[in-house]
């Protein structure tokens, strides 16, 4: 993902922040290369549409699947204006991709989510029950004609309605006019799929699954630091989609207890949201503390952390990777006589998860510089750290010593030390990495971060 991104439902939308794109691959594509993907992409979606309506259509009985509050959401006329919109948004997404990798990723998304929808409408087939007001005399009956002829009543879900939207957005979101404009008007053809009664309440839920499938599976730019973030936040939303679909399940067959779900599924959400703006301090505050509200909503999170950080953490005893300057997970209680205590000892606490335990946050020399877990490092704010670590070392006492610490201590005190090994050794990067390698034998250093590691 590589820009403002917004989520969207029938119910809300998210607005994540910006991001500047990488000079990967800036060619823009050609007349020739937009028209063919448009092509394939429509051949593709009539094909698998049309024989998935077809197939269902020759089924003696076709199930529905609703729930009860749906007989409350109302029928609007007017909405099928932007509901029929999506046609002209499909054929006009291509010629707004600004670089070939744009195109490419947009055109496999497009045909991924065709292609699983349609084994969906096959396998688990479903149509829609809610009765239709008539629209006689209304100018907007030509266009409920047409939905009647060309619309199939029985590719319920998921929605491509709504998974082609969110797709597009991915696209529209780059535009510098009219972007909100796009924006608001995808919203309400979200919304349109269930005023327009052509969709029930499942169906979006599993259109915006499908569609955070697709960007799962079909990330933009994988191995660019920039849009890190973008991908992992990826992940924690097609969780609170999933956990929304099984909260809304137990609660129709199992009862109201069910909706308990719906709470890691907004933790999740949120979660994304703020990976996407590499919000690091959504959690712990610049003094390391955690406030108590976020400690409840956020319990779920926590708790898988801390047992991960409990069960799975390797090489408790710190990492001396230069004289004096240490690399460690985040110390429990009983390894505190590793560090020792002292207003000498110098603690650079990376993670943004887990609170630094009270012994090493009063009596050393405590410094909060939070990083989110297998994410984006800020250049500028890695810069400043690695600085004032290089500076903090050569004005260090003869009993003084510096700890480098992240949750697990893997991936962001090994970054973190090998450019302050760089610095304090005069390393070239590469041997600086090779040493950290030899050091830290479980030490993970993703792809993304070797780019990272040049930039700085």
């Amino acid at each position: 993902m590589d820009d403002e991104i917004t989520v969207f439902t029938s119910f809300f939308f998210i607005k994540y922040n910006y991001v500047q794109e990488s000079p990967m691959d800036e060619r823009r594509p050609t007349l020739k290369q937009q028209t063919y993907a448009l092509a394939l992409c429509a051949f593709v979606f009539m094909t698998v549409y049309n024989f998935a309506a077809w197939y269902t259509s020759k089924a003696e009985k076709v199930p529905s699947f609703t729930f009860d509050f749906e007989k409350y959401i109302p029928f609007l006329p007017w909405s099928i204006i932007p509901y029929m919109t999506s046609v002209c948004f499909f054929c006009l997404v291509f010629f707004v991709c600004k670089n070939n990798e744009q195109l490419k990723v947009l055109t496999k998304r497009m045909l991924f989510t065709t292609i699983v929808a349609g084994v969906c409408f096959i396998l688990f087939p479903l149509r829609f029950s809610l009765t239709k007001p008539a629209t006689d005399n209304s100018i907007l009956d030509y266009s409920f004609q047409f939905l009647k002829i060309f619309d199939s009543p029985f590719n319920q879900s998921p929605s491509l309605h709504i998974a082609y939207a969110l797709i597009f957005w991915t696209v529209f979101r780059n535009l510098n006019r009219f972007r909100i404009f796009l924006m608001v008007w995808l919203i309400a053809l979200g919304i349109s799929t269930l005023t327009t009664y052509q969709h029930h309440f499942m169906d979006i839920i599993a259109g915006t699954v499908l569609a955070h499938l697709s960007f799962i599976v079909f990330p933009y730019r994988k191995n660019d630091f920039k849009y890190r973030n973008f991908q992992i936040a990826n992940f924690y939303f097609l969780s609170g989609w999933i956990l929304i679909i099984a909260s809304v399940l137990l609660d129709k067959f199992y009862g109201h207890l069910g909706l308990i779900l719906l709470w890691p599924a907004a933790m999740a959400i949120i979660i994304g949201y703020h990976y996407q703006k590499n919000n690091i301090h959504f959690l712990k505050d610049r003094n390391g503390k955690i406030s108590l509200w976020k400690k409840i909503f956020y319990a779920p999170y926590l708790m898988v952390y801390w047992i991960f950080w409990k069960f799975l953490r390797k090489n408790k005893r710190p990492l001396e990777i230069a004289p004096c300057i240490y690399i460690s997970p985040r110390p429990g209680r009983d390894d505190v006589h590793y560090f020792g205590t002292g207003r000498d000892i110098l603690v650079y606490d990376l993670s943004a998860e887990i609170e630094e335990i009270p012994d090493l946050q009063k009596k050393c020399s405590y410094h909060s510089v939070s990083f989110l877990d297998i994410g984006t490092l800020d250049i500028e704010e890695t810069k400043k750290l690695v600085n004032e670590i290089t500076e903090n070392y050569r004005k260090l006492p003869e009993e003084g010593k510096i700890f480098i610490h992240c949750t697990m201590g893997l991936t962001r005190s090994s970054v973190i030390g090998i450019l302050v090994m760089k610095n304090i050794l005069s390393l070239p990067l590469d041997e600086a990495v090779e040493t950290m390698k030899g050091i830290h034998k479980d030490a993970v250093i993703h792809p993304y971060l070797k780019d990272f590691l040049k930039k700085i």
